[in-house]
């Protein structure tokens, strides 16, 4: 899938059973439509974990960084409505990452999607860079493949207050640099991040060994052209 643009808010929380069809109908119906009428945000993709339990990973692709610090976004971010403040509290174990993309590779939008959440160790993290530059290429050539991207989160400088949605969540958490990887072949993706992104191969390659990987199913996807 190559990704659309520069950067990317990439988003991971549970939703239990009870609550998921609403929340589906809110995310498609509403949130995804609010948030793609925000100038920057070209799609919108949500992922449910494919074991079948509550977890989901949602991203938006962005013209470029500055959308994520842009009067637009936030407005919305201070300005949740009336649904969206009856499904923040919904989220639980909420992690949110403001992105730019550092590498992206391949085309298409994937059936699946892997997600791996990794941080360099002091000191390696040029080569820990080098060595997924060198891998992450050849990942799409591969059966059953499609896309390979590196995210790295950016801190925000002077730190932003916290949103109003973020109140209502009671806070969110933050990965560090994400590792993206599709496929039509959900067998095929998950044979590569159990050989290749393993968190011993990681660690070799200069990761701190705290990584956490999922698959994950498309559930829904739009563009900014769809509204």
């Amino acid at each position: 899938m190559p990704l659309l643009g520069k950067a990317v808010v990439a988003m991971w929380w549970d939703v239990i059973p009870a609550q998921r069809p609403e929340f589906e109908d809110w995310h498609s119906h509403e949130h995804f439509r609010e948030r793609l009428s925000i100038p920057g945000f070209l799609r919108a993709s949500r992922w449910a974990i494919a074991s079948g339990g509550d977890a989901f990973f949602v991203m938006y692709e962005l013209a470029a960084v500055e959308a994520l610090t842009s009067e637009h976004y936030l407005a919305r971010l201070d300005n949740p409505t009336p649904w969206s403040v009856r499904m923040m509290p919904h989220h639980r174990n909420m992690v949110r990452s403001l992105c730019a993309i550092t590498l992206t590779y391949g085309g298409g939008i994937p059936r699946s999607m892997a997600t791996v959440r990794l941080s360099p160790r002091a000191g390696v993290a040029r080569a820990l860079l080098d060595g997924l530059r060198e891998m992450l290429p050849k990942a799409p050539e591969l059966p059953g493949m499609t896309g390979a991207h590196l995210l790295q989160t950016q801190a925000r400088k002077p730190v932003m207050p916290m949103t109003a949605e973020q109140r209502i969540r009671g806070g969110d958490a933050a990965a560090d640099w994400i590792l993206l990887v599709g496929g039509y072949d959900s067998q095929a993706l998950a044979e590569f991040v159990s050989s290749q992104l393993n968190a011993k191969a990681l660690v070799a390659a200069g990761a701190q060994p705290e990584s956490v990987s999922a698959l994950y199913d498309l559930r829904y996807a739009m563009t900014s052209l769809d509204l």
